[in-house]
């Protein structure tokens, strides 16, 4: 399934599936990850499409999901903006984790 900004996906039909929902996958079904055995586990891995436009459109769906449960409900509340902060504070931890590594055995502690 390739993926265009700003049009449907190639499997999407109105008909079939009703409303466009853009956290929903629209290709054929497959095993969930969840439900794969370990022996089965590189045959699944191998039907993945690992092109960049595949990517990005998981990570748009992803994003999507997220987006529907958590920010774009009546009352959000404080967890989407939570989880934002928690997910900006752990970027820049291991972003700077180099340049403080050395500071453990400040003489001030």
């Amino acid at each position: 399934m390739t993926y265009q900004p700003g049009r449907y996906p190639k499997d999407y039909n109105p008909k079939v599936h009703g409303p466009y929902y853009p956290h929903r996958f629209y290709g054929k079904p497959d095993t969930p990850f969840s439900e794969v055995k370990i022996a089965d586990l590189g045959s699944w891995f191998s039907r993945r499409s690992l092109s960049p436009s595949s990517i990005w459109a998981a990570i748009h769906r992803g994003y999507y999901r997220w987006a529907s449960k958590n920010l774009h409900t009546k009352v959000p509340g404080f967890a989407p903006y939570g989880q934002i902060i928690m997910l900006t504070s752990t970027y820049f931890f291991f972003l700077l984790y180099s340049e403080r590594k050395y500071h453990r055995h400040c003489k001030y502690h």
